[in-house]
């Protein structure tokens, strides 16, 4: 199956995209052994330690509370579900069929092993126990089987109560590329005042259907990946209501201090290119098909003495966030 139109604005001749003093492109570690003939799709091992980590079968592959940063409804009831999770994002209200970014992609440090840090978008549509979303982007998370820096998506059409899953692991995301493996280990990483690494992620709705279709990269090498079927969700079968990027970290506090999990690069934005995560060419898809850049884009993080954000725009990277750092710290206890 494959989208009833691939618009123009996938290929976006108003957006500067030449990266090549910035951001080189990335590749998954399994391409080395070859690839998937056409007709099947390329699926991550599940090994039995990544069943016996979740707390039960019923869990696996899902996230384990309320991980949406709410920064115009925060209320009792959500800040008690999400007070493990950190955030640092830029977000725009609206109605939106689809999403933009390029991620510049690093292998932050993870205290724990039921911690996680991640850089992704968020589509949503709804609110708290009705929440649906579709999310992508690169997590580290140990509890996963290893400390690499994978691809993932995630979906949930109930606040992340019983639906939804990470990459494959139930029903809803319908794969169509054999050349991707979702969840897979990626590579080479950006290096601190060194070279930078970068993908980039559109989403869409096809309008005719309602899916959502997803697609990484935006060059000749560029690949369609698969999509959210519109039957999955309620709120978002017809359109978003909001759209966020930026990073996720989950403290547990342990030994009563604040987690030393880094965000991004593990630096704060502040510091700058080369030295702390980024991405840019953010942009939204309005109703008439047209990728925008966000006219009101706001941030929010949750304690700027561990984890921040600024954000910006330039002429060759349109509207950009700089974000992360290194979590517990003299400001930070």
């Amino acid at each position: 199956m494959r989208p009833n139109y691939h618009p123009g604005w996938v290929m976006d001749d108003n957006i500067n995209m030449d990266t090549s003093s910035s951001e080189e492109a990335i590749t998954q570690l399994w391409h080395s052994n070859g690839k998937c003939p056409k007709g099947t799709i390329p699926v991550v091992r599940t090994k039995i330690k990544d069943v016996l980590s979740a707390d039960s079968i019923k869990s696996y592959g899902k996230k384990k509370s309320f991980p949406v940063a709410r920064p115009s409804s925060m209320n009792p009831e959500v800040t008690n579900v999400s007070k493990d999770h950190e955030y640092a994002i830029a977000y725009t209200n609206g109605l939106f069929y689809g999403a933009k970014a390029t991620f510049n992609v690093w292998n932050p440090y993870v205290q724990e092993h039921n911690e996680f840090s991640l850089s992704q978008l968020w589509i949503l549509s709804g609110s708290d126990s009705d929440l649906n979303t579709i999310e992508a982007g690169w997590q580290v998370a140990p509890e996963r089987g290893d400390t690499n820096t994978r691809m993932f998506i995630y979906w949930t059409t109930d606040g992340y109560q019983t639906t939804g899953c990470y990459n494959l692991k139930c029903s809803g995301f319908i794969q169509t590329s054999n050349e991707i493996a979702i969840g897979a280990s990626m590579s080479p990483i950006s290096r601190f005042n060194g070279s930078q690494y970068g993908f980039t992620i559109i989403i869409w709705k096809d309008r005719k259907t309602g899916d959502w279709w997803m697609q990484l990269g935006d060059g000749p090498d560029r690949k369609v990946i698969g999509y959210w079927p519109a039957s999955l969700f309620s709120y978002l079968s017809q359109s978003a209501s909001s759209v966020q990027w930026g990073g996720e970290v989950i403290n547990r506090r342990s030994g009563g201090l604040h987690t030393t999990t880094q965000m991004g690069s593990g630096y704060f934005p502040q510091e700058g290119f080369g030295k702390a995560s980024f991405i840019k060419n953010i942009l939204t898809v309005n109703d008439n098909n047209t990728l925008t850049t966000p006219q009101n884009l706001n941030t929010y993080t949750t304690q700027k003495s561990c984890y921040d954000i600024v954000n910006g725009i330039a002429d060759d990277w349109g509207s950009y966030i700089f974000f992360g750092g290194p979590g517990r710290n003299k400001y930070c206890p």
